[in-house]
């Protein structure tokens, strides 16, 4: 059975979803196409970009009595009522966002490191990258080399769970190999812990960084008054 379209805006969908409905994780990552990390990550306030919900209903893309039927069965796959119109696209890499392009190096280290059965035309696929940059960062003459950090793809939102999987399953069975689960298993529960790890360290980090910006405008302000101060007194 063929997977069923996605909602046009799955991170937004998503974050709808977790502030207006009793729907678990499970079922709204599937619906979404995202890895259930993500949408933990959003629920827990952690996740680094802030999306504003998009309403699945009014998209005409979920009905109430669906989102019903999956508050009720937590084992429950929501449908799509009405999918959005597919966009065609020219042939050429995936298209990623500019703030996540720094990170492509990083996603490709990681598959090279732990999936070397996978073709470059895969990777390049599934990455939106050429075949010479990861020649360069296997050979390691990439102009950057130093500071390329092998890092899940997936944790990096360079692509989804269900895509790395599908893409790695599609590469072990064309070379005869068989999908090591427990490995996976114990990787997915690592790629979690550091990515809340992460994500929490990020909004610590802003947090402090707002008390010493107001600490510091507080503190202009009191010397401003004080050399006003002087100045009258003078």
């Amino acid at each position: 059975m063929a997977d069923q379209p996605k909602p046009l805006m799955p991170h937004a969908t998503a974050t709808w979803l977790v502030d207006n409905t009793a729907l678990s994780f499970e079922q709204i990552a599937e619906f979404c196409g995202l890895h259930i990390l993500e949408v933990q990550a959003m629920a827990d306030d952690l996740a680094g970009a802030k999306y504003t919900g998009r309403d699945p209903v009014h998209a005409g893309e979920l009905t109430n009595e669906e989102i019903e039927k999956g508050q009720a069965d937590s084992t429950y796959s929501l449908k799509m009522h009405k999918a959005p119109i597919a966009v065609s696209r020219t042939k050429g890499p995936r298209y990623t966002p500019v703030s996540k392009r720094q990170d492509k190096p990083d996603g490709i280290a990681w598959i090279l490191r732990n999936h070397p059965e996978v073709s470059d035309a895969q990777i390049g696929k599934l990455i939106g990258t050429t075949r010479n940059t990861i020649t360069a960062i296997r050979e390691r003459s990439h102009w950057n080399i130093q500071n390329i950090n092998a890092k899940d793809p997936v944790t990096l939102g360079l692509c989804s769970q269900r895509e790395l999987d599908a893409m790695v399953a599609k590469a072990a069975k064309k070379a005869g190999l068989e999908e090591d689960t427990s490995a996976r298993e114990t990787r997915l529960g690592n790629d979690r812990e550091a990515l809340i790890t992460e994500l929490r360290a990020e909004r610590d980090a802003a947090a402090k960084a707002a008390v010493e910006a107001a600490q510091e405008a507080e503190a202009a302000v009191w010397l401003e008054n004080k050399r006003a101060e002087e100045a009258s007194e003078g």
